[in-house]
Order: C-alpha cells, then sequence, then structure tokens
C-alpha cells in the first residue's frame, strides 16, 4: 500500500492522481482505446523539476516508470500497470524564437500544438502526419512527416534537448554539451531519461499544396503502380505517400489513395497535376491550404480512443508482387477504420549516414504500416489477426529494419535489435552511461552494455 504522499515530502509542485480520484480514469487513458492499464500513480509535471522529483518518489516508493508526452504510442507504453505514470500533458508550452528561427516545446506538447505556434510566424519543422501525436515521442524515435524530404526527420531538425535521467540530473544535451546522449535521443526513444523539453530548428512554411486524391479499390492496384512511377521521379519538394483505406465521407468503401504534399504553391500545383489527372480519381482534395492544415488532415481517421493494432517494416522496393499481395490483403480488412499506409523515403532524410544519429534507416524506399482500426471491442480478435495476416503477406517484400514508434507491445527483443540496425551497440553503451538500472524500460528497450 502506498502511503498518504504529500508535497511536504518531495519538491514535487503539480498533481498526484491515485485510483479513486475523481481524474483518475481520465488521467490514466490513452490515444490507443485497446490499452486498459491503471497506475499506482500518476504524477502530473509542470516542468523539470517536477519530473525529478517524480522520479525522487518512485524510488522511494520501488514504483516501475512509465512516461507520458502526447499519448499517442500505440502499444501503450505511455502507462504503467501498478507503476506511477509521469504525465507531461501539463506543460504542453510552445517558445517560438521567429529571429533565431527556433522553437522550444515542452515535453507535453502536440504538433497542434507545436504548429499552432510556429505557423503564427509562418514557420515549421518535420512533424508527425496526425497533429495529436506528441512532439517529444515523435522525435525521440526518429519523427517522419511530410517535410522529411525536404528537410529530414523530426530529430534531423532537433537542435537541443533537456533531459530528466534516471537519478534526477536535468542535462541539457546538444552538440557540444553531452554529444553521446544528445546523439543517442535522435532515434533511441525514451530510453535514456525524460524529455522536458525540445529545441528545434525551423523553416519558412506557411500555404502549401497539400490534400488526398483517390480511387475504387478495383483501381488500387493501377494507382499503386502509378504512385511507384511517381515517387521514382520525385524532388525533394514533393511528398506523396499512398494506402489502401475506407473512404472519407463515412461510405465504408474500400479506396486506394495518394496524399501529396508541396511547400509551394504555384510548383505544387504544377507537380500535383498529373497526380490529379491519373485515373481520374473519385475523389480529388487537393489544392493550397496552410501547412498547419496538411499536418492535421489525417486527424479524423484517427481519433482518441478507437482501438489500435499496429503492424510495419520497410519495403527497399515496391514491385509488381508487393502490390497485388497489399490490395488482396486489405480487401479482407473487416473493420471501416482499418487501413494500410506507405510513406516514401526520398530526399534529404536519405542523405544522411546511417550513423549521424541513432536513427539508423537511411535508404529510399518505403515504409509500410498496416493499421487496425475498430471501436467494437468485440471485434479485437478478428482486427489482430488481420493486421498479423496482412504482415505475414507482406513479408516477402520486407527490407530488414524497422521503425521503433510504429513497434506493437508484442515485439521480441530481437525485432528492437533490428529497429535500432548499426547503433544498437552504442546504444547500449550510452544507456549504460545514463540509465544503468534501466529505470526507463517500457518503451522500445535498450539494454544497458
Amino acid at each position: 500500500m502506498i502511503p498518504p504522499v504529500t508535497h511536504s515530502r518531495s519538491s514535487f509542485r503539480g498533481n498526484l492522481i491515485r485510483s479513486g480520484d475523481a481524474e483518475y480514469d481520465a488521467a490514466r487513458r490513452i490515444h490507443n482505446g485497446l490499452i486498459d492499464k491503471r497506475p499506482t500513480l500518476i504524477a502530473q509535471c509542470r516542468g523539470a523539476a517536477d519530473v525529478a522529483a517524480a522520479l525522487e518518489l518512485a524510488r522511494d516508493f520501488g514504483l516501475p516508470v512509465s512516461v507520458r508526452g502526447g499519448g499517442h504510442n500505440v502499444a501503450g507504453r505511455a502507462v504503467v500497470e501498478g507503476g506511477m505514470m509521469i504525465d507531461l500533458s501539463l506543460a504542453r508550452a510552445v517558445r517560438v524564437d521567429p529571429i533565431a528561427r527556433t522553437a522550444v516545446a515542452e515535453g507535453g506538447a502536440t504538433w497542434a500544438d507545436f504548429n499552432r505556434a510556429t505557423q503564427a510566424h509562418g514557420l515549421a519543422t518535420t512533424g508527425g502526419l496526425v497533429s495529436s501525436t506528441g512532439v517529444a515521442g515523435l522525435t525521440l524515435g526518429g519523427g517522419l512527416g511530410w517535410l522529411m524530404a525536404l528537410h529530414g526527420l523530426a530529430a534531423d531538425n532537433l537542435i537541443a534537448a533537456q533531459i530528466v535521467t534516471a537519478d534526477g540530473r536535468i542535462l541539457n544535451a546538444n552538440e557540444t554539451d553531452h554529444p553521446d546522449l544528445f546523439w543517442a535521443v535522435r532515434g533511441g526513444g525514451g530510453n535514456f531519461g525524460v524529455a522536458a523539453s525540445l529545441t528545434f530548428k525551423l523553416h519558412p512554411i506557411k500555404e502549401v499544396v497539400g490534400g488526398l486524391v483517390a480511387h475504387p479499390l478495383a483501381r488500387g492496384g493501377d494507382m499503386l503502380r502509378f504512385f511507384r512511377e511517381t515517387t521514382a521521379a520525385a524532388r525533394d519538394e514533393l511528398s506523396v505517400f499512398s494506402g489502401l483505406l475506407h473512404a472519407p465521407d463515412g461510405s465504408g468503401a474500400k479506396i486506394g489513395a495518394m496524399l501529396v504534399f508541396h511547400p509551394d504553391v504555384d510548383a505544387g500545383m504544377k507537380a500535383a497535376a498529373p497526380i490529379r489527372a491519373f485515373g481520374p480519381p473519385v475523389i480529388d482534395m487537393v489544392g493550397p491550404m496552410p501547412y498547419e492544415q496538411v499536418n492535421a488532415m489525417l486527424d479524423g481517421g484517427f481519433p482518441k480512443g478507437a482501438l489500435n493494432y499496429w503492424k510495419s517494416s520497410f519495403l527497399a522496393t515496391l514491385p509488381d508482387a508487393a502490390i497485388d499481395a497489399m490490395v488482396k490483403a486489405f480487401a479482407e480488412c473487416p473493420a471501416p477504420m482499418g487501413s494500410m499506409l506507405l510513406e516514401h523515403f526520398h530526399g534529404a532524410v536519405t542523405r544522411v549516414d546511417d550513423s549521424t544519429t541513432a536513427f539508423p534507416h537511411r535508404k529510399p524506399g518505403y515504409n509500410l504500416l498496416i493499421a487496425a482500426q475498430w471501436l467494437d471491442p468485440a471485434q479485437s480478435p478478428e482486427c489482430i489477426a488481420w493486421a498479423k495476416g496482412a504482415y505475414d503477406a507482406m513479408r516477402p517484400f520486407m527490407a530488414v529494419g524497422r521503425y521503433v514508434n510504429y513497434l506493437g507491445d508484442d515485439e521480441t527483443v530481437d525485432t528492437v535489435a533490428t529497429a535500432y540496425g548499426v547503433n544498437h551497440a552504442r546504444l547500449r553503451e550510452i544507456k549504460r552511461r545514463y540509465d544503468p538500472t534501466n529505470v526507463f524500460q517500457l518503451n522500445q528497450n535498450i539494454l544497458p552494455g
């Protein structure tokens, strides 16, 4: 039994929530409705000092620790059964320096928070494809997004990180101070401490071209072949992702879709013209819009509370056989919220050496995401079975490597090592320096070397 906790016990100044408190159920819930864990304590922190104090409380009570930033991780690693969840949802401020073109985001900020602050100055950096995603979690795992072909991953745009380590130290990591830690947090996930704040470089981006074009699933194979040709010739400015999903009008119709992004309106409309003309599509929603709107255009398809189970892997190429297997697998999707997405890697993200940051996957190709998503818990067995079956069908076409942010909670230690690739051994050594007892283990865990 945990005794009553008072603020006089430590320097903690946030909110401590326990089972039975009115706020408890809402506070323990995260984005994925499939996750139903009950922490013993939820420590809602307002900054780095609170995080350090919360870690002290966890040590005193012998509680395992999880860390919640945006709470979007599909595996549910943000919340711990019977331990302490360090919750950063109260720390969401984003401070922008428009002259230096930098922004500091607190550890609980989402990309919606970040974009709202930076777009007021006509600035942006690479963020997630869904704006309710947490800035910290996405960045620590690498950070795929619309701007990665032009400006690299979210982690490539990180210039400093304030990290609270397992022993309560508050470290400012950058290229000159704690450079080993700074290298590790750019792709190594939450293994080394709690990201209390992150500082990014920004780029002048305001009105852009973005949107979705879609075709009936019967033409999905043709569309994916056209997508393959389009991406093979794409310049850095043009990002085209694709996938098989259900129509956004709620009809439940299965479609093949291409999602388009270009940072310049005039050039973007010209670049998008062949994509809009192909087919022609049954849905064409491409046009000029604020970057902030592009970064939120998939939000409605990934609502908080929906049940999610994901599988993911990289594809070096997209042969006809892979396209056929993908269309066939998606035709069997049992729930009208499921999807299979292809995120194209080209441009700036691929012009970085595999070991420049901890994120090792820098080859051109595609990241495949199989996202089973549904609302009725009774459908859980068949939806999870569909995702696993679709993954098995695509296995012959997979390259080595996994994106850590998409790993599920049933992945093996070997899978995690594969996700960190050539950088795994170095990450283990850095883990030993900063977290030798593996306090931060509820993540895509790196064992101390």
